[in-house]
């Protein structure tokens, strides 16, 4: 018997695909290298005291912590603040947590590759500091015999700022003509999807609210769209190669915009009575409207150029 052996010589599709391959793994160390090397050890301290702060105040005693909430039927200026930094569950807590790390670890990815780590930061602090207050504030607009806590508000405005993050690294990396008069579109047709979410949406009773919030937010989105002379593209084709031909890059893009539409889904939940409490839904409006409008308009102004 004679074993015959037949050479066989790579396609030029093999080496193409091979070619292809090793270009992505450049592209995507390219990535980790500039993520990393835009790091900074104080940004990190910074990020990581809130987490700090949260866990240090749920380890007082539990009589403390109801202390510090704000009871909208005797408000404090001390609980006003405090009540944003108290949970009395550890599931809470955590969810709180996840979505602080969720939010501020996209958004700082975002904001120090596209060259806003001030914008980021300058929203962050206020957040911390100044919005516990206005938010507990906005909320005595809605009278209630209710004790108020949490980080979610606050939350809530880091999810408001992510579109405007996003937009900034979507425009630094893949698309430096865009506008930034076209953020409001994007704003309101976030704001109709959390109606879609929040509310009943039909042409009965009060579904005709929720349907009349979900239309006027898609046409508000469509006519900024419009007069900031965005043009959509015919086919997503080219769009979905441009971000496959550069790894990393690409994928935090898709990443960030599926944390901009995704986490509304938590932060408005159709039902929001579980738990044992009641999720506040207008002061999670409340963080997302002013913690998108605030920094848009610095943005808009120009404040924040580089």
């Amino acid at each position: 018997m004679v074993d015959l052996f037949e050479r066989v010589t790579p396609s030029a599709t093999d080496a193409g695909d091979r070619a292809a391959d090793a270009a992505d793994r450049r592209t995507d160390r390219a990535f980790r290298r500039e993520l990393l090397a835009s790091v900074r050890a104080i940004d990190l301290l910074v990020l990581l005291a809130v987490p700090a702060v949260l866990l240090a105040v749920f380890a007082l005693p539990e009589a403390t912590r109801r202390s510090l909430a704000f009871a909208y039927a005797d408000p404090t200026a001390l609980s006003a603040f405090t009540a944003h930094y108290v949970h009395l569950s550890a599931d809470h807590l955590l969810g709180n947590l996840a979505g602080y790390g969720l939010l501020a670890g996209v958004g700082y990815a975002l904001a120090v590759l596209s060259g806003r780590r001030r914008l980021f930061f300058t929203a962050l602090v206020a957040f911390l500091l100044a919005f516990p207050f206005a938010l507990s504030a906005l909320n005595l607009a809605v009278p209630r015999d209710a004790v108020g806590f949490g980080f979610s508000g606050v939350n809530m405005a880091l999810a408001g700022l992510l579109p405007i993050l996003w937009f900034c690294y979507a425009r630094d990396r893949f698309a430096p003509a865009a506008s930034v008069g076209a953020l409001p579109a994007a704003f309101f047709a976030l704001v109709g999807w959390i109606a879609l979410l929040a509310l009943p949406v039909s042409t009965e009773g009060d579904g005709q609210a929720g349907l009349a919030i979900v239309v006027a937010g898609a046409l508000l989105a469509v006519l900024y769209a419009a007069s900031s002379g965005v043009r959509f593209p015919r086919s997503v084709r080219p769009g979905v190669k441009s971000l496959a031909a550069r790894p990393g890059y690409g994928d935090l893009l898709a990443v960030g915009a599926v944390v901009v539409v995704g986490y509304p889904v938590v932060g408005f939940p159709s039902d929001p009575v579980g738990g044992g409490g009641v999720v506040n839904l207008y002061v999670h409006l409340l963080g997302f409207c002013l913690g998108f409008i605030g920094p848009f308009a610095l943005l808009a102004a120009g404040v924040f150029d580089e």
